[in-house]
């Protein structure tokens, strides 16, 4: 998965395995150590991950297991313009996105959901130019699924625990 910021700049790189897909989207398995990367910053991945990409929404879903270092379980990126390339000779697929600065987190802990990054949304709006309908389009999805992960609405319902058992030999 290969995001970039709405002024073209690249932003993280995200490696993954195609596990399959269900109802809500297409499933890619990212193992602890993973290497993770953006411009002037990069890990290794310090435990498991699912990301969740949606058959419908402008949004891409990151579920994390209990060994997650910072305790989030689900880290919901707000993005447009989704799209999928295969790459030269079958050797896979990349999917690119727009990263629309909004997330909506959920952790294990006491902290519970919130929607981050706001700040940098506002800043983004004026510094990139976001147009009007970008701008209504992605604090729509923001709300709609902030509400989804605090209600648990599936696939925020535990939905990913399967595909985690998939993922893991």
């Amino acid at each position: 998965m290969r995001n970039r910021k709405w002024n073209g700049e690249p932003h993280w790189v995200v490696p993954g395995d195609y596990l399959g897909e269900d109802r809500f989207g297409h499933w890619i398995s990212q193992p602890t150590g993973s290497f993770v990367a953006k411009p002037a910053v990069a890990f290794y991945a310090a435990s498991d991950a699912l990301v969740m990409i949606p058959h419908d929404g402008h949004h891409v879903v990151t579920f994390f297991d209990e060994l997650h270092p910072k305790k989030v379980e689900i880290y919901v990126d707000i993005v447009s313009d989704i799209r999928w390339q295969q790459l030269a000779a079958g050797i896979g697929y990349e999917v690119t996105l727009i990263d629309m600065d909004l997330d909506v987190i959920r952790t294990f802990d006491e902290r519970g959901t919130w929607i981050d990054d706001e700040d940098e949304f506002a800043e983004h709006q004026v510094a990139m130019n976001y147009p009007a309908w970008a701008i209504s389009a992605t604090q729509t999805e923001c709300n709609r699924i902030y509400s989804a992960v605090k209600d648990r609405v599936p696939p925020f319902d535990g939905t990913a625990d399967d595909w985690f058992r998939k993922a893991r030999p």
